[in-house]
């Protein structure tokens, strides 16, 4: 009888590192520092064979030079598999595609890639019989895309609703609950790391929308890329927005919303800024953290919520994956790709079905509430509640605030516009916010 010490000791798994950032190098400390814990738990002894970064010859505390190599092609041609790092579209496709070819599986953090080609690099995946995993692309450590793409995949996902970037919401918090401006807010947020110096992708919303087209794909079994989503940012959202909120029992959130529409026959795919009720669950995620709300026909309503970002989060979900992976290597497998089999199509935002509210300056005079209610009932948008105050500052003017029921986007837009070409009740800016979660 052979004993398993007489058996030989399966070769490592050869890992290749590419970037050493904020979130690579965390990655590569968690690698290095527990090797017994990750072979206990894969099967197979992992070995980092390199780091590939741009340059190699900078010193980066707590890692060996030995390991870093500006040769990220051949670092990554030469591994089973390949973590990316790098961020961006190029070069990181291209090694990706490289690596996939070879034989290598890959893990992943990159949202913006995976928004723009995520379809070519499944498609690719599947066809080397490799793995492609990326739950850190999506919210950080939150484990949103496996019970996706997993654990849900045998029910019916009807939305899935999510803060989904932590600038954004920390910066919306701190408007909320400190009263801050915009503008100091986001300085705040630079000055505590949550922020990039240039924060154009967080306020803007491109990365909420990258991540919302990630996780519509999955959820709807369709291709849903970065340029479908409707994106709106933040930096529009003013102090006068938040408090009439405030006053109405809402808090205001950067949400990304994807849903079914039309019967269930195409997708609607959306980020912006948007009310939601102060005892919604969404409403109570502060600060940097994320949160994806989940509804399905048989599983319910399903909350995750977790640090969205950060390093160690962040390198947290990828060695989650990387562990996955190493296993499905060590057992000659790969594990299950996503499904775009319904080939929904993204509806324009004109199709999409939600609240909203509508702040009007209006002449305080008689009629001028009748008005204004014709033109939503022309539009086919039903009022659920009117507001009106003074305004102590305008004399004879008052300001209306309209809550709507549930609406086609594109009637709501077209009651606004015909409102704002009729001096004879509408006296200024018509300010107008979408609700959520009602």
């Amino acid at each position: 009888m052979i004993s398993p010490m007489d058996l030989p000791v399966p070769a490592p798994l050869r890992v290749a590192l590419l970037g050493c950032g904020v979130v690579g190098s965390q990655v590569a400390r968690l690698l290095l520092e527990s090797p017994r814990d990750l072979e206990a738990r894969t099967g197979r002894r992992l070995a980092l064979v390199g780091i590939g970064v741009r340059h190699p010859k900078a010193e980066r505390p707590g890692i060996d030079p030995a390991l870093l190599t500006g040769d990220l092609a051949a670092l990554a041609a030469g591994a089973d598999i390949v973590v990316e790092a790098i961020g961006g579209i190029e070069p990181a496709r291209s090694l990706i595609l490289a690596a996939i070819a070879a034989g290598a599986s890959v893990v992943t953090a990159n949202k913006e890639l995976l928004a723009a080609c995520g379809p070519e690099l499944n498609a690719a995946a599947q066809k080397a019989g490799v793995d492609l995993y990326f739950e850190a692309a999506v919210a950080g450590a939150i484990p949103i895309v496996r019970p996706l793409r997993e654990s849900l995949v045998g029910d019916e996902i009807t939305t899935v609703m999510g803060i989904v970037n932590g600038t954004t919401n920390y910066i919306l918090d701190q408007m909320t609950t400190d009263g801050l401006s915009f503008s100091a807010a986001l300085v705040q947020a630079q000055a505590l790391g949550f922020a990039e110096a240039d924060p154009t992708a967080d306020i803007d919303g491109y990365d909420a929308a990258a991540k919302a087209s990630i996780i519509a794909s999955l959820a709807f079994h369709t291709e849903v890329a970065g340029a479908d989503v409707h994106r709106e940012g933040i930096a529009a959202v003013t102090d006068e927005d938040i408090k009439a909120a405030a006053s109405l029992g809402y808090v205001v959130k950067l949400l990304a919303v994807a849903t079914l529409v039309g019967g269930g026959e195409r997708v609607s795919v959306r980020v912006h800024p948007a009310m939601v009720p102060a005892d919604h669950p969404l409403a109570m995620v502060r600060g940097g953290y994320n949160a994806v709300f989940v509804e399905s026909r048989n599983a319910g309503r399903l909350m995750f919520l977790g640090p969205g970002a950060g390093g160690a989060p962040t390198a947290s979900a990828v060695m989650g994956d990387l562990v996955t992976v190493a296993r499905n290597r060590n057992r000659g497998t790969y594990g299950p790709a996503p499904t775009p089999y319904t080939h929904r199509p993204v509806a324009p935002i004109a199709d999409a079905v939600t609240s909203y509210y509508l702040s009007l300056p209006v002449h305080d005079a008689p009629g001028v509430l009748a008005k204004v209610a014709s033109v939503f009932a022309s539009h086919d948008v039903s009022i659920a509640a009117v507001r009106q105050t003074q305004l102590p500052d305008q004399p004879g003017a008052a300001l209306l605030g309209i809550m709507t029921h549930a609406a086609r986007d594109g009637e709501v837009h077209d009651t606004i516009a015909e409102l704002k070409t009729d001096g004879r009740a509408v006296i200024g800016q018509i300010r107008h916010m979408r609700v959520e979660g009602v």
